[in-house]
């Protein structure tokens, strides 16, 4: 039993990091003035902007923090 959740402590955090794996984009919300993070491209440029590629999310959140157009 003690292996057993050995094992799939181990195994959850190996697949972990890898699920939360990038790219994260910040887009511009034009209409709305706001920021938002998601894991794909925009393909409208003329209602979004692209603020910036990220390799994890962790990078996008504190990116975000820091654009004076996302506050």
């Amino acid at each position: 039993m003690k292996k057993t959740l050995i094992a799939a402590a181990l195994i959850v955090a190996v697949a972990t990091p890898a699920l939360a794996m990038g790219p994260f984009y910040i887009v511009f919300d034009k209409a709305a003035n706001k920021c938002t993070m998601t894991q794909t491209a925009p393909t409208d440029t003329e209602k979004f902007a692209m603020m910036g590629e990220y390799k994890s999310e962790a990078d996008a959140k504190m990116a975000m923090h820091g654009m004076t157009k996302c506050k």
